[in-house]
This record gives structure tokens, C-alpha cells and sequence, in this order.
């Protein structure tokens, strides 16, 4: 479970501000590549990755019946704490719906934050009644084992071309998602406010017609200015 207080300090941030933090820190390949904010997905999610894996379907092992096997996207929903970030790695597939509308609804029963994925949805119209916040690539009535077998949870994966690990954190907001290394949550959670109050700042000189030459990224006259415009209130 991730503390409430790191939480609502990345609730409180945008995807874009983590990205440039984490570049700062030397961590380029944050955002991932194909979930887009598909269904209630107005709102900042903030949540520990929950990552589920799919590789190739194989016909011996795709099939209808693997739905009901120890490993399967059902004892995987069952698996899941409340408040995570299920995180699916579906490889770009985009012809076979990772998950329909009676799952989304069970996770959403279940608490579970959200879910993201660099595949696709089926059921749309049940997907966006379930009430789970979704960011996906995009919609196919086929059922996912028409092109994917389910491997398991619980382990790294590669999700738009990213990985992630147990214990990092997914952001996903209207600009998708990215993930926090798990050591790097807490830094974040503490420099995000201050980059945001920055760049609100800066927008102010620009909207006063400042220059950008100096003002963005500030040098340190600006710094300075900054600082004292903020003791002032």
C-alpha cells in the first residue's frame, strides 16, 4: 500500500512534471508507449504496479477453457490489493481485448485503482459502466486468447516498451502514464510541488511577457525572483 501521503503529492502533479524529474535523475524511458485515457480517466491515478504478462497465444494453451486455470487473468484479479495499478503487458496487440466488462467490474468490486495496458479493451459500453478507470490502446470485440496466452502477475515486465517492476508506481493522467522506480517514489513526492509552483510561476513572467531566454529553464536571476515573489505570497 503506498502512504497517503506520497499519494495525494503525486495525485497533486502532472505525468509531465514526473517525466522531468526523472530526467533529471537519469531515468529517460518513463512513459509508456500505447495506453491512452479511455474510460474515466478525467481524474490523476496514482497507484503501486500490479503488472500481469501475456505472451503469444499458442493454440494448446489459449483457449476458452484457460480461463478457469489457476493461472489466468480471474485468479489474477483475485490476487490483486486494493488500491493498485493493474498493469498489463499485452505487447501491442491490439486485435483481442485483454479484458471485457464483467472483469473491469469485479476489479472495480475489488478497489483496485485502475488498469493500464499497451493493448486493447473489449466490451467498450460495459467497460465504461464498470466505473474503472482505463488507459488502453484502444477497443476489439475479439476475446484475448484469439491472439494472446496469459502467463502470469506478480513479475517485471515491458509495458509500452517500458519496464516495470513490483513496487514502482504508475501516474496516469491525460497525458497516460508513466512509472516511478520504486526508489525514486518518495523524491518525486517531494520535488513535484516545487516544479509545479516553478513552471505556475514562470507561466506568470510569460504571461507578463517575459522573455523565455533565462526564465525557462531559470537562470538563477530568475531563481532568485521566483523566490522572492513567493515570500511575498
Amino acid at each position: 500500500m503506498l502512504d497517503k501521503a506520497i499519494a495525494d503529492a503525486l495525485r497533486a502533479i502532472s505525468t509531465g512534471t514526473v517525466t522531468t524529474i526523472l530526467l533529471k535523475k537519469g531515468v529517460r524511458r518513463t512513459w509508456l508507449h500505447g495506453p491512452r485515457p479511455a474510460f474515466h480517466a478525467s481524474e490523476r491515478i496514482v497507484g503501486p504496479a500490479f503488472p500481469l504478462r501475456f505472451v503469444p497465444a499458442r493454440e494448446d494453451l489459449a483457449t476458452p477453457e484457460s480461463w478457469s486455470s489457476p493461472i489466468s487473468t480471474r485468479a489474477a484479479i483475485e490476487a490483486m490489493p486494493e488500491g493498485v495499478v493493474a498493469v498489463a503487458d499485452a505487447m501491442a496487440i491490439t486485435d483481442a481485448g485483454i479484458f471485457g466488462d464483467i472483469l473491469c467490474a469485479r476489479m472495480k468490486k475489488r478497489n483496485v485503482a485502475a488498469l493500464v495496458t499497451d493493448g486493447v479493451m473489449r466490451d467498450g459500453i460495459g467497460c465504461e459502466a464498470s466505473g474503472l478507470p482505463i488507459w488502453c490502446a484502444g477497443i476489439a470485440a475479439p476475446p484475448s486468447v484469439s491472439s494472446l496466452t496469459f502467463v502470469g502477475w506478480g513479475e517485471p515486465i515491458g509495458c509500452g516498451g517500458i519496464a516495470i517492476f513490483p513496487g514502482d508506481v504508475i501516474v496516469a493522467d491525460g497525458d497516460g502514464a508513466v512509472v516511478i522506480p520504486q526508489k525514486l517514489v518518495e523524491e518525486v513526492a517531494r520535488l513535484g510541488p516545487e516544479q509545479e509552483l516553478l513552471e505556475m510561476w514562470i507561466m506568470k513572467e510569460v504571461e507578463r511577457g517575459v522573455p523565455l531566454p533565462g526564465l525557462y529553464p531559470p537562470n538563477e536571476e530568475a531563481k532568485a525572483r521566483f523566490e522572492a515573489d513567493r515570500k511575498k505570497g
